[in-house]
């Protein structure tokens, strides 16, 4: 939860790029991040897999204005409009980038190469088509930071309830990692981003970080079955508000975009 997505990378940077707000180059490089390297398969007009830039650049040209982010998972279609083939490579992935202007879709498939300490990162893109059609179950950011707020509760409250919050150096460790992301997070979402989706987005972050702790069984709360199946059943609705506020702030500024066009 905590991880910044692949697509989430790919829709900011890929939309600042198509808004004219940072170059090629820098978009790409800012999208592979920590990465080895991306190539994207399965574009048309194109045999075989090709570069970042050129896919990128190649998008634009089919008529692509705008990237938007689907964080699906198991019972929750979150962000995704079909067709059941380009939702089940998403699903699988956990992830996946959605084209505005074609009706094109990217999903990551993630690899490992290298000998053990020297392990680098490919990440090939499929593209593959979609359905036209609005995306499943995802809030204005308006309401994504309404339903966070109340997320944020009932995660402490969870917390505190189970004796995790705060509970130990583990903790405390966890919560300093929060605080050191959050600050380095404020260009994730790429220039051109409106501050509510920034604020959004890093709220959705910290939520994720109280789930992940709530989960974590080291962290001094309860261990049992029945207490590990109450744990899931108070913070599975909390999780899924924080994904439905990620890709509300990743789809942020093609939204913005589409009430300007209206």
């Amino acid at each position: 939860m905590l991880s910044e997505p692949r697509a989430g990378r790919l829709a900011a940077w890929g939309n600042a790029l198509l808004a004219g707000f940072v170059s090629p180059d820098d978009a790409a490089l800012a999208i592979v991040g920590e990465d080895a390297v991306h190539r994207v398969e399965g574009l048309p007009g194109e045999s075989g897999p090709v570069g970042l830039t050129l896919a990128l650049g190649r998008l634009r040209a089919l008529g692509v204005t705008g990237l938007r982010v689907a964080l699906p998972a198991p019972g929750h279609p979150l962000g995704l409009s079909g067709p059941p083939e380009f939702n089940a490579r998403a699903l699988e992935a956990e992830e996946a980038a959605v084209c505005h202007g074609a009706a094109l879709g990217l999903v990551p498939e993630v690899s490992e190469a290298g000998p053990e300490g020297d392990v680098h990162v490919e990440v090939v893109w499929h593209c593959l088509p979609v359905r036209e059609a609005p995306p499943a179950d995802v809030p204005s950011l308006g309401e994504a930071e309404r339903e966070l707020a109340e997320a944020l509760r009932d995660a402490t409250e969870v917390l505190s309830r189970l004796d995790v919050a705060g509970s130990g150096p583990v903790a405390e460790a966890a919560i300093d990692a929060y605080r050191a992301r959050a600050e380095r997070g404020r260009e994730i979402l790429a220039p051109g981003y409106p501050p509510r989706a920034v604020r959004v987005l890093e709220l959705a972050q910290r939520v994720g970080l109280l789930v992940s702790m709530a989960y974590d069984s080291g962290h001094g709360g309860a261990v049992s079955a029945a207490e590990m199946g109450a744990r899931t059943q108070a913070l599975r609705p909390v999780e899924r508000t924080a994904r439905r506020a990620q890709v509300a702030a990743y789809n942020a500024m093609v939204e913005e975009r589409e009430r300007g066009t209206r």
